[in-house]
């Protein structure tokens, strides 16, 4: 099957982004947090975890670990106990104290605004860098892909690929510049509702037309 054009894929894009305009006009991230850092630590934890599950453990975690001295300063096994419920709860406290060091003698205490600066952070990779710099600071850096956008951008044929990498690279040609956090923000919040990785309610939406797999 022929691979179609960048112009015929830009063009898709913007009738699927009107849908997803009418559908999630205010999608944004499900994480919650006040600053920055709390949104750096929420989405390091995140990775293999839902949301849900994330919040409720930042609820408390926050107010007892306010800054990344705190963070830095903690004990691994206190930590650990912390976060247990996630996901590789050890290796996430390992490098949150790590990170939490590199940002108080590296960025004096702030979450950067680069890219590149992110991802020497232990546990950062570009989808946590994106998160941060698209939620905290505005800065469309890339396009977050995690497992909805990975499922839905090729059921919707604006892909092929299914590493992540090459996906963000895909998104990033046929999606403009402005709208990366958003698009991101409305792929995610169509997965977990309708196009779900047990169930595809996608006949039941206008999004039928450019659904692969009804």
């Amino acid at each position: 099957m022929k691979t179609p054009s960048t112009q015929k894929l830009r063009a898709r894009v913007r009738k699927i982004q009107k849908i997803l305009d009418k559908m999630f006009p205010n999608a944004t991230t499900a994480l919650r947090f006040k600053n920055p850092f709390q949104l750096l630590v929420a989405t390091m934890l995140s990775a293999q975890c839902t949301d849900t599950l994330v919040n409720r453990i930042t609820e408390t975690l926050f107010k007892k670990y306010k800054t990344p001295g705190d963070f830095a300063n903690a004990k691994p096994l206190q930590l650990q106990k912390d976060i247990y419920p996630v996901t590789f709860y050890r290796n996430k406290a390992k490098s949150l104290k790590a990170a939490s060091r590199i940002l108080l003698g590296k960025f004096r205490g702030k979450v950067p605004k680069e890219m590149e600066e992110l991802l020497v952070l232990p546990g950062v990779a570009r989808k946590t860098a994106n998160v941060v710099l698209g939620h905290a600071y505005k800065i469309p850096s890339g396009i977050v892909v995690d497992t909805h956008v990975k499922r839905v951008a090729r059921r919707l044929g604006l892909t092929k690929n299914i590493d992540p990498k090459k996906i963000e690279q895909d998104l990033m040609k046929i999606v403009p510049r402005k709208n990366w956090i958003k698009f991101s923000d409305q792929l995610i919040w169509f997965g977990r509702k309708i196009c779900t990785a047990r169930t595809n309610k996608c006949g039941e939406t206008e999004m039928a037309k450019y659904c692969l797999d009804l």
